[in-house]
């Protein structure tokens, strides 16, 4: 499907050829037969202001956007696994699914990266795409509307992705546990997040068992990521594969 191929390359780090391919994504959206109109227009907007404008503002906007806290990030794992042991494991899975279409990772991401995700699901059935996507609906619905009150033109990207999941949300409630939820990418709560994990790092480092150290961790889930090709180009019109250079 190419409109997810599209829907990968806008949530990915935005560059020169993402503004480049601005005619073929709009093209892309107004033939898919998907999408109803609404969310269409959504992405219109989206693909318009990241691919007019200053591209290191949309840069910059990006990085404030998904890698200042974890409430929205794009690694599908944070929001399900957290930095529990299960998550190492789930991305094994996940690896081994790209490796069983035949695909293999090019970027230095890890395989929970949802741009690389999504650009997996465009080779795949319709069939298969909804239950995976349905999988992950209520991910998607939560994200969707903490970026929609942070006004981020990426909540349409995660409302497309809802509705082609085929699954309903329930926006009231959804607004409801955002609006209550404590905002976790003001500097405060970075300097926070920071000063708990200095902590537990020291706390770790003296701990007997390898195992329990969470920066080993997260290293080790790094190791089994190497950098490797994609069999299959998977953004041929719609810009480079996603992952950041």
């Amino acid at each position: 499907m190419m409109l997810l191929k599209v829907l990968a390359r806008l949530l990915d780090y935005p560059t020169a050829e993402l503004q480049e391919a601005r005619d073929v994504m709009v093209s892309v959206v107004l033939e898919d037969s998907h999408l109803p109109a609404n969310d269409k227009q959504g992405l219109l907007r989206c693909i318009e202001l990241l691919c007019t404008g200053d591209l290191m503002t949309h840069q910059e906007e990006y990085v404030a956007t998904f890698d200042r806290g974890r409430s929205v990030s794009l690694l599908l794992f944070e929001h399900v696994h957290g930095e529990s042991r299960d998550r190492g494991q789930a991305m094994v899975d996940l690896m081994e699914a790209y490796s069983a279409a035949g695909l293999e990772i090019d970027a230095r991401e890890l395989p929970d990266y949802l741009p690389l995700f999504l650009e997996y699901l465009s080779t795949r059935p319709l069939s298969e795409v909804k239950n995976w996507l349905e999988d992950i609906h209520h991910i998607l619905g939560l994200l969707a509307e903490r970026l929609f009150q942070r006004e981020s033109c990426y909540q349409a990207v995660f409302e497309a992705l809802v509705t082609l999941a085929g699954q309903s949300t329930d926006r009231r409630e959804l607004a409801a546990i955002v609006a209550s939820e404590l905002r976790d990418d003001t500097p405060e709560a970075l300097d926070k997040v920071w000063e708990e994990e200095m902590v537990k790092f020291v706390g770790d480092a003296g701990e007997s068992c390898g195992n329990s150290d969470v920066v080993g961790q997260r290293r080790r889930e790094l190791d089994r990521v190497q950098t490797i090709h994609l069999s299959e180009q998977l953004i041929t019109d719609a810009g480079r594969p996603a992952g950041r250079a």
